[in-house]
């Protein structure tokens, strides 16, 4: 097969996802969605949903609009890249923006036929929620495919191979910029109806957290769509495309190699990585029907039999794709590759994203000893539960990080940095099934709202909150993924950005180059200030408002009068919309400004920011998960040395003050920060040409 025939195949399979999305769309549409009251109430969250993307995305089309005339004007006179490299930035933000709806607009349309589906059993509500996720991964995957495979052929019949990378990192460019933007508006958004809520509600008010009484209910489900659907959607689809544009970069140096090796196409090392994506598609859709639960059985074992049996499929079809498309061996300067090198490579990337989601598990799920522990601190008050979330979460931070020195090194020693770069893609390989996993998580949180505020029994209730302790762990484990495949692809991106710039090595011995590695160290640090300062005055907002609301609305506290939910709202869109330009200039400026210094100085930048936010990113992320489940295991009233505790209690409360202080934490800064590292690498590839 010619490398004609194979590039005109990847774009097939992205078609492919997106009919089959469709068709679990319709399936989900056509489920019941219950009584006139949930019904209702699935409205508003949807209005909400759709007016906060829609105000969002009129800001970000400005930005679109003038980095690419900016991109269109810097590259006209560069010889290796060309005008179109704009065209390629608004593609990818299209993308990125468009998987974010449509996975969010599927989404609010689950959420309400889960809860009617608890109603009858685990499994069915399992299944529908389930579904709704599948329309975000395969979403997200099948545009991205079809996006890049679509232009890689356009540009292929314009330019050579180097020439047409180039061009085609603008794509990864335009869905980093939306995703940072997006993960920071949607986490701002959702972190401060959240903590509002809670505090407003349970502390203040003494109410239950979804209570319709409480003005801040709707915003809060309304932000677990703009922010763990749309958000972690945009996150991953950078993810994907960065992996696989670094990978493609990387392997355009092994075209002389290959043009000698008769039996393969010498683009095959450029084209492998799309083939990979492409064949990971088909396999998530596969591993899909793996997903069944009985009543009684354990929705968590479904899911993971779903998403690891996806990755042990993807690890064998690896092996043929790759001793298909690439030579026996072959040499690059005094270094000698093998195609076996990089299946073990693929193998690695596999093999350290389940162990990180495993890690992440063990220190975030309701039945592992970390949390439990955690809820025991809580206790002897709020102070004790904070002490305990901060140490558990610096503690969670050190095997992953072993993980991800070992896969770096076995990657590399196996095929250069073209490993490492393949490696990245092998973990991101099945993302589609990763984010169903994932999205499935605040679907099935706003089911439990929609049960509570539609007054269904207690046992409906019951059931959601089982799939969202599910969904909690799955979330995290989804960030744990995001995280080990942004520092892989933080790497790869790194090594392309040293290629295209001609930098041979980065000697940290050098004070230019260890200034850079410092303020590249710090960025993480300031930029999570930002999301989290931002959250911080949002909610305070949020708590003013609910607290006038029940001080002037006569009958509300007592259930007589309806709570006005569109002004919470609004305040939540404002104040994501404000509060999430200033980081995006951030991360954009700051690759910019140091490599217009020097180009050595800038490596150093990638190198702090890197190392700096994937540590900083596991510390909060998993700190935040095993707080938020620490307080739904004290919900459940678990028995902590011979008493039960519950609601309302002292105890209850200790915990929901750890919640609130996790729950920015693990839902805007820390997965904002999977995003930054990546941008500021794609900025600096894109930036390479002109500095070198």
């Amino acid at each position: 097969m010619d490398a004609a025939m194979i590039m005109y195949l990847v774009p097939v399979t992205g078609i492919i996802a997106l009919l089959y999305a469709y068709s679990r769309a319709r399936w989900v549409v056509k489920q019941d969605a219950g009584t006139d009251a949930m019904i209702e109430i699935a409205g508003h969250i949807a209005e909400g949903a759709r007016a906060f993307l829609r105000r969002q995305y009129r800001v970000l089309s400005i930005f679109v609009i003038s980095v690419a005339a900016l991109l269109a004007f810097v590259s006209s006179n560069n010889p290796d890249s060309s005008p179109l490299i704009a065209i390629s930035f608004v593609i990818g933000a299209l993308c990125s923006g468009t998987a974010g709806f449509i996975g969010m607009n599927v989404a609010t349309k689950a959420n309400v036929r889960t809860t009617q589906a608890a109603r009858t059993g685990l499994g069915p509500a399992l299944n529908v929620a389930f579904s709704g996720g599948l329309v975000m991964g395969l979403s997200v995957v099948g545009l991205g495919v079809i996006g890049l495979g679509g232009l890689f052929i356009i540009y292929s019949n314009l330019w050579d191979t180097v020439r047409v990378i180039n061009v085609l990192s603008g794509f990864s460019l335009g869905a980093s910029s939306i995703a940072l933007f997006a993960r920071v508006g949607g986490g701002i958004y959702t972190k401060a109806a959240d903590v509002g809520a809670d505090l407003a509600g349970k502390v203040y008010e003494g109410i239950p957290e979804d209570d319709p009484r409480n003005p801040a209910t709707i915003a809060d489900n309304v932000g677990d769509n703009v922010g763990d659907v749309a958000g972690m959607g945009a996150d991953l689809f950078e993810s994907y495309v960065g992996s696989i544009i670094a990978t493609m970069v990387l392997g355009a140096a092994f075209i002389p190699a290959f043009r000698s090796a008769s039996d393969v196409t010498d683009i095959g090392a450029v084209l492998l990585p799309l083939v990979i994506a492409g064949v990971g598609i088909l396999v998530a859709i596969v591993g899909s029907f793996f997903v069944k639960v009985k009543e009684g059985d354990s929705p968590q074992k479904a899911l993971n039999m779903g998403e690891f049996g996806a990755s042990f499929i993807m690890a064998i079809l690896s092996y043929f794709i790759i001793i298909f498309m690439m030579p026996e061996t072959w040499s690059v300067g005094e270094n000698t590759y093998t195609s076996i090198g990089v299946f073990y490579a693929v193998l690695i990337g596999l093999g350290a994203g389940v162990m990180i989601g495993m890690i992440t598990e063990y220190y975030t799920s309701t039945h592992r000893r970390p949390v439990i522990a955690l809820a025991k601190q809580s206790v002897t008050g709020s102070a004790t539960n904070v002490i305990a979330g901060l140490s558990l979460g610096m503690y969670s931070t050190g095997i992953p990080a072993i993980i991800l020195a070992l896969a770096i090194i076995g990657a590399f020693t196996f095929a250069g940095l073209y490993g490492i770069a393949i490696a990245a893609l092998g973990m991101l390989s099945v993302t589609g099934i990763q984010l169903a996993v994932d999205a499935y998580g605040p679907i099935s949180d706003n089911a439990g709202g929609i049960a509570e505020m539609a007054k269904l029994p207690a046992e409906v209730r019951e059931r959601t909150d089982e799939l969202d302790a599910v969904g909690n762990t799955t979330a995290a484990i989804g960030k744990g993924f995001a995280i080990g495949s942004a520092a892989l692809t933080a790497l790869a991106l790194f090594a392309a950005f040293m290629q295209q710039a001609d930098i041979d090595s980065i000697d940290v011995a050098n004070p230019v180059i260890l200034a850079g590695v410092l303020l590249g160290a710090m960025l993480p640090y300031v930029f999570s200030a930002m999301s989290m300062a931002a959250v911080g005055r949002a909610a305070g907002e949020m708590i003013k408002e609910v607290g006038r609301q029940f001080a002037e609305i006569p009958g509300l506290r007592e259930g007589t009068a309806q709570a006005d939910f569109v002004r919470c709202v609004d305040i939540s869109t404002k104040a994501a919309i404000r509060e999430m330009i200033l980081p995006g200039i951030l991360a954009i400026s700051a690759p910019i400004i140091i490599g217009m210094i020097d180009k050595h100085m800038l490596g150093g930048l990638l190198v702090g920011v890197t190392v700096s936010g994937v540590l900083l990113a596991i510390f909060q992320s998993n700190a935040g998960g095993a707080w938020d489940n620490a307080k739904k295991l004290i919900e459940g009233t678990i028995e902590i040395d011979g008493v039960s505790y519950g609601k309302g209690s002292d105890t209850h409360k200790a915990a929901v003050v750890g919640d609130t202080v996790g729950d920015p934490l693990k839902d805007t800064s820390g997965p904002s920060l999977n995003i930054l590292i990546k941008l500021i690498a794609v900025v600096a590839l894109v930036i390479a040409p002109l500095i070198r």
